[in-house]
């Protein structure tokens, strides 16, 4: 018998929706060769901390890494303490170091596992009055903890920065003095504001033009210290514009959670590696796609990646930034945490309307593990809601 829910919709009225198959994605084997693939990842908080879920955090540990032990043995990288983990938006700096700590140490468990972390100037409050001092001392302090547990580095967009930087002539230089004293290769993240409203005119203009070239200037002056570059403006001609102006050996990874195929693939010149936060969502079929680009077959990596784009589409509509909703969301309805509570509060980021659409979407590109099991944890959130 087909499982079917009512699920609320926009216009008000209830649609008796049926389930589709479980996930059937061929596990691959070995290191994924053709591409690099970092899943940007969420936490797991604690959800019967007896703290304010607003102001303070307690996550659930095991549970954190157990996830993250999943998607290394997908063959997919992680990127860790970024956007995704809610870096700005209730994850604080503290938190953040034992998270990095945990997870670097973690990897050292399983044989080939891939973590990068980010570095940012979270305790720092956006004020026109800071120097340039005070933010490249924060960007150190992240750097030298990252290192000190042996991590590598995602040298994340500053909302300090972005507020006291007078011109592009400011981030040149406090780019340059932190690449200057990296031991390793680090990733460099613009992040756009339509993830953070904060971050508007990153890179010393609101001229998205002049604002490549200054980023691609510090490319250029400091490429041995840098790893790659991962852009997070959903603007696709951007990126393969810039891409092709890279020194050789800088990575593009992209952050066009739009259209991550085309990027990923290529156009037979050249392609994207990638840093997504979808990445967490659709973790098996990401990882079956790219082991399908490793055996050269262009045709089913397109087949497995395009259904997840209208959930990725949907996922990260306006306002982006509350994205992070239905990464945990998904999340819980795929078994890898029995709540759907998140730091901050922000399980409530995103309506009952919303969920019900993305709770559809996961369907129909076939990623639900145990699609009973995910009906059943839709019900419940669905009662909650009055449904």
């Amino acid at each position: 018998m087909t499982t079917t829910l009512r699920l609320p919709q926009a216009d008000g009225t209830i649609l008796r929706y049926p389930l589709g198959p479980a996930a059937d994605f061929a596990p691959g084997a070995g290191p994924i060769r053709s591409r690099i693939g970092f899943a940007a990842v969420h936490v797991v908080a604690d959800p019967l901390a007896d703290i304010n879920p607003t102001l303070d955090v307690k996550v659930d540990w095991d549970t954190t890494l157990a996830y993250r032990r999943y998607l290394w043995s997908l063959g997919l990288a992680v990127a860790e303490a970024m956007d995704t983990a809610q870096r700005g938006m209730g994850f604080p700096w503290a938190s953040a170091q034992e998270l990095i700590k945990r997870s670097v140490a973690e990897a050292r468990t399983m044989p080939g596992a891939v973590v990068f972390s980010g570095a940012g100037t979270d305790d720092l409050a956006p004020s026109p009055g800071l120097s340039l001092a005070r933010v490249e001392a924060e960007y150190e302090a992240h750097c030298g903890y990252i290192e000190s547990v042996g991590g590598r580095i995602i040298l994340m967009a500053s909302r300090a920065l972005a507020a006291c930087a007078k011109g592009p002539e400011d981030y040149v230089k406090v780019y340059g003095r932190i690449l200057a004293q990296v031991k390793e290769p680090l990733i460099i993240h613009w992040l756009g504001d339509m993830f953070d409203p904060a971050l508007a005119g990153y890179w010393g203009s609101p001229d998205m033009d002049r604002a490549t070239e200054t980023l691609l200037a510090i490319i250029h002056e400091h490429a041995a210290k840098i790893d790659g570059v991962k852009i997070s403006l959903l603007d696709q001609r951007r990126e393969i514009a810039m891409r092709r102006r890279f020194p050789k050996g800088v990575r593009m990874y992209t952050g066009d959670d739009f259209d991550y195929p085309t990027t990923i693939g290529g156009d037979g010149h050249a392609h994207s590696d990638a840093l997504l936060g979808i990445f967490d969502v659709i973790a098996p079929a990401a990882s079956a796609a790219l082991y399908a680009l490793d055996r050269g077959d262009r045709a089913a990596f397109d087949r497995i990646l395009a259904p997840t784009l209208s959930l990725s589409r949907h996922l990260f509509g306006d306002p982006t930034r509350f994205y992070k909703t239905g990464v945990v969301f998904m999340a819980y309805l795929n078994g890898h945490q029995n709540h759907f509570r998140m730091v901050g509060g922000l399980e409530s980021a995103r309506s009952i309307v919303h969920l019900s659409t993305l709770f559809m979407l996961a369907d129909q590109a076939h990623l639900f593990r145990d699609p009973d099991q995910a009906a059943e944890r839709m019900r419940r959130v669905l009662a909650v809601a009055g449904v």
